[in-house]
């Protein structure tokens, strides 16, 4: 069983820098989950605190039912891919496959099963008497894929490996690691920066944020039901939009009745979906909100056309099936994904038609969610 879990984990660096305040995590075996967040949010400490790499300073960390503050990392189980590769440029790829196997003096006929069994798995066969110089971004990458399958670690655990590739090639690759995974059947614990890594691999996300675990839910929850406005900013490409609003109710909304909300933005007035929970708009009404939207659930129409809000085009980004658009709404910059056969142009004046199923709201103060 190769569970994780984290129980008041806590990392200082010398100076009493406290990287990783207070981390309670639990990673389910078999589990393929990913560690994301902006650069320095602790994400790769808690990797390398798995790993054996850097020590607990407070707290408990739990491989399985064995705590292993103190296990050192080649007791641990677990194998680790690093964003650089880490390959020996002088050996080949047999060799680079094969070292793990050949320091724990596993018989040469059984190390050569499996460095040909991870080799066929990762279509590397034609490559092991080549030596990391003569391979591409990506068979290298293989490689090191293939160094830590041939040891069949209870955990993998992988700190950014795609970020050194070509766009074309991190798509191949995301599919290969999803694949592996379900190959292996072995749990995963991947770190990246990149949200769409991260939407696309993981079981469970885990959103974080200087230190602290921001939210931590499928992709599609995560996607669907941000816990804040970091949440809803990080995850989504391009970015959920931000606007300032005021919520104001045509009805009473104090006594639970189901009055209808509003919210007023950029001069014009919008009729919140009735499914919002009334409750949680009560405390709200006739105060400043933050009203979010992503880009997909704004559809930009011709002025003659009914729509909620008019905004100037100051950008059309050509990308390929679709354009992104953006439009300035008195001082509000908002992002619109819209169809290639869209007409507008820059500096047109667009209509805006506003999915009021998919308006999240935010509380100013606090930037914790209202309602969906």
């Amino acid at each position: 069983m190769a569970s994780i879990t984290f129980k008041h984990v806590k990392k200082i660096y010398p100076g009493n820098v406290v990287v990783v305040p207070d981390l309670n995590l639990e990673i389910k075996d078999k589990e393929f989950i990913i560690l994301v967040g902006p650069s320095g949010c602790g994400k790769s400490t808690t990797l390398r605190m798995i790993a054996g790499l850097e020590d607990v300073s407070e707290g408990e960390l739990y491989i399985g039912d064995r705590v292993v503050n103190d296990v050192a990392p080649k007791d641990r189980d677990i194998a680790m891919v690093f964003q650089n590769y880490a390959l020996y440029p002088h050996m080949t790829v047999y060799k680079n496959i094969a070292f793990g196997l050949s320091l724990k003096k596993v018989p040469k006929d059984e190390i050569d099963r499996r460095v040909h069994e991870a080799a066929k798995a990762l279509d590397l066969e034609h490559l092991l008497n080549r030596k990391p110089k003569a391979l591409s971004g990506g068979q290298r990458q293989r490689v090191a894929l293939g160094r830590a399958m041939v040891r069949d670690p209870a955990v993998f655990l992988l700190d950014e490996p795609l970020s050194n590739l070509d766009a074309k090639l991190r798509t191949a690759m995301r599919s290969e690691i999803s694949r592996l995974h379900k190959r292996l059947q072995t749990t995963f614990v991947y770190v990246t920066h990149d949200q769409t890594e991260a939407m696309t691999m993981g079981d469970r996300i885990v959103v974080m944020k200087d230190g602290i675990i921001q939210q931590m839910d499928t992709p599609q929850n995560l996607y669907d039901f941000p816990c804040n406005l970091f949440v809803a900013g990080f995850i989504g490409s391009p970015q959920m939009n931000f606007l300032d609003a005021t919520l104001t109710e045509g009805g009473t909304l104090d006594a639970g009745q189901s009055g209808a909300c509003y919210v007023q933005l950029c001069g014009n007035s919008v009729k919140l979906a009735d499914r919002m929970d009334k409750k949680a708009l009560a405390p709200y009404v006739n105060k400043s909100v933050v009203l979010g939207i992503r880009p997909e659930d704004i559809k930009a129409v011709p002025l003659n056309e009914k729509h909620d809000l008019e905004a100037k085009i100051e950008i059309a980004e050509l990308m390929g099936a679709e354009i992104n658009l953006h439009l300035d709404c008195q001082g509000n910059k908002i992002v619109v994904r819209a169809a290639a056969t869209f007409e507008g142009r820059e500096g047109d004046i667009a209509g805006l038609v506003l999915d009021t199923e998919k308006i999240h709201l935010f509380d100013k103060e606090t930037e914790l969610s209202i309602a969906h």
